[in-house]
C-alpha cells in the first residue's frame, strides 16, 4: 500500500492538488508496506466495531446546489438560467419553495422515511472561488493555523480508540486535506491496498510471527510504526475478506467510481475493523458548460450510488451518517456555453442515522438582486456549524469546539435528532 506525497487531479479542465505526509515503512525486507502519519501516538491491538460512523462525500469540483435543491419560488431562478433551469413541474418532493432535482429519484424512499435532509445557503465563511484554496480551507477548517492538520484528524484524534482504521479515504491512495494530521490515517484505493506477501501461508504465517517479534516490544517510533503496520495488514485482511462477499440485501451500486468506493465503504464498516470516520470523492462537479447534463449525470450517480449503499448496510444504518461537501458552489446566472461559473452559497444533503429529513436553512437569502453575494448564492449557515451540529449529535464525546477552533457557534438548524 502506498502513501503518496504529492497527487494532481484535474477532474473537469481545472487543476488543484492536495500535497499529504509519507511515512512508508518497509518491515522485514519488504514484507509489509504500511501507510501512518508523521507522529505516532499508539499501538494498535483491538477494534471498536459497532460504534458510530461519519461519512464525508466530497462533490469535487463545486457542485451546483441551486439545481440540487431548487428554489422553484424564485422568479429570479428562472431569469437568470433561461436555458438550463429545471422546470417546476419535473421537481421532486416539492414545497412552496423548493424542490429536488429529478435525478435524485433514487433517494426518494430515505427523504420519505425522513432520514435525508438538505440545508441550503451553507458554505465557506467567506468567498473562495479557487478550487484549490477552498477546498484546502474546507477540509483544514482552521483558518489562521500554521499547522496543516484537517478536521477529521482532529475529529479521529479525539475518539481515542485503538483502530488504525478509525480515519479512512475509500478509493483513493491519496489522503484528502480533511485526513492529513498527527492522528495516523489510511487511504485505501481498494482492499487489495493492503496485503502481506504470501499472505495465508506458512511462509507468510512465519513472516508475521518473525515481525511482530521483531518490533513487539520496542518503544521507539519504528517499534510503533512496525506494529501499526502489522497491524494494519491484520485488520486489512478482515475487510478484503467483507469486500469479496456480494452488495447485502440485494443491494444494486452503478458501476461508477463512486459506486465502487461507497460498496467499498459499506464492507469496510461490516467487517468490524473499528472505522469511525470515511472520506470519499465524488469527481466532475464542475459546471462551466452544459449544466443541465452535467448535473443530470452527476446527480443521478450520487443518488443510485447512496441509495444502494444504505440498503447494503441493512440495520447498520442507523450508526451510519453521510453528508456532501463541495468547495464552493456556483452562480446564479447562466454563462454562454449553458452552464454556471464557480459561485459561493451551496445546498448540503446529509443522510442516514440520527438525520431529521426535510429542508433546512438558517435564513434564506433569496435570489432577489441587493441580497447576492456578487452573482452568486449568500452563504447564511457556516459549513462548520452544520458539522458541528452533526459531530455532537452522533458522537457526543467528541468537542466539536476542538475540531473547529474558531468557528464559535450559532443556532442549530435542527437537520440531527
Amino acid at each position: 500500500m502506498s502513501d503518496p506525497t504529492t497527487a494532481a487531479h484535474d477532474d473537469c479542465g481545472c487543476r488543484d492538488f492536495t500535497t499529504t505526509r509519507r511515512t512508508a515503512l518497509a518491515l522485514g525486507a519488504g514484507a509489509v508496506t504500511a501507510m501512518v502519519g508523521d507522529v505516532l501516538t499508539h499501538t494498535v491491538y483491538g477494534a471498536q466495531p459497532r460504534g458510530n460512523v461519519l461519512v464525508v462525500l466530497s462533490l469535487r469540483g463545486g457542485a451546483d446546489g441551486l439545481s440540487l435543491v431548487v428554489p422553484h419560488a424564485e422568479k429570479a431562478y428562472y431569469d437568470a438560467r433561461p436555458t438550463t433551469a429545471i422546470p417546476k413541474d419535473r421537481l421532486l418532493h416539492t414545497d412552496s419553495t423548493f424542490g429536488l432535482h429529478p435525478a435524485l429519484a433514487p433517494l426518494g424512499p430515505l427523504w420519505t422515511k425522513k432520514r435525508l435532509a438538505a440545508a441550503h445557503a451553507v458554505g465557506l465563511p467567506a468567498p473562495n472561488r479557487s478550487h484549490f484554496e477552498a477546498m484546502e480551507v474546507l477540509e483544514d477548517a482552521d483558518p489562521g493555523s500554521d499547522a496543516r492538520i484537517g478536521w477529521l484528524n482532529r475529529f479521529v484524534g479525539q475518539l481515542r480508540g485503538d483502530s488504525i482504521l478509525e480515519g479512512v479515504q475509500v478509493g483513493s491512495n491519496v489522503l484528502p486535506t480533511s485526513l492529513v494530521g498527527p492522528r495516523p490515517t489510511v487511504a485505501l484505493e481498494s482492499p487489495s491496498s493492503i496485503s502481506t506477501p504470501f499472505a495465508g501461508s506458512e511462509r507468510g504465517d512465519a513472516v508475521a510471527r518473525g515481525l511482530a517479534q521483531m518490533y513487539g516490544d520496542g518503544r521507539s517510533r519504528v517499534h510503533r510504526a512496525g506494529r501499526e503496520a502489522l497491524e494494519l495488514a491484520r485488520l486489512g485482511g478482515r475487510y478484503s475478506e467483507a469486500a469479496a462477499l456480494p452488495p447485502q440485501h440485494s443491494a444494486s451500486y452503478p458501476g461508477s467510481a463512486l459506486g465502487t468506493s461507497l460498496r467499498r465503504t459499506a464492507a469496510l464498516i461490516r467487517a468490524g475493523v473499528g472505522v469511525r470516520a470515511v472520506a470519499v470523492d465524488s469527481g466532475s462537479w464542475d459546471h462551466h458548460q452544459n449544466l443541465r447534463g452535467n448535473i443530470n449525470t452527476r446527480a443521478g450517480d450520487l443518488a443510485s450510488s447512496l441509495a444502494a449503499f444504505f440498503t447494503d448496510l441493512g440495520p447498520d444504518w442507523r450508526r451510519v451518517t453521510v453528508v456532501t461537501l463541495s468547495e464552493f458552489g456556483r452562480r446564479l446566472p447562466e454563462n454562454g456555453a449553458a452552464g454556471v461559473d464557480h459561485g459561493y452559497g451551496s445546498a448540503v444533503l446529509v443522510a442516514g442515522g440520527g438525520v431529521r429529513g426535510g429542508r433546512y436553512h438558517s435564513r434564506w437569502p433569496t435570489l432577489r438582486d441587493g441580497r447576492l453575494e456578487s452573482g452568486d448564492l449568500t452563504v447564511t449557515t457556516d459549513y462548520r456549524h452544520l458539522l458541528m451540529e452533526i459531530l455532537q449529535a452522533r458522537f457526543p464525546g467528541v468537542d466539536a469546539h476542538r475540531v473547529f477552533p474558531q468557528a464559535g457557534y450559532r443556532r442549530r438548524l435542527g437537520v440531527m435528532r
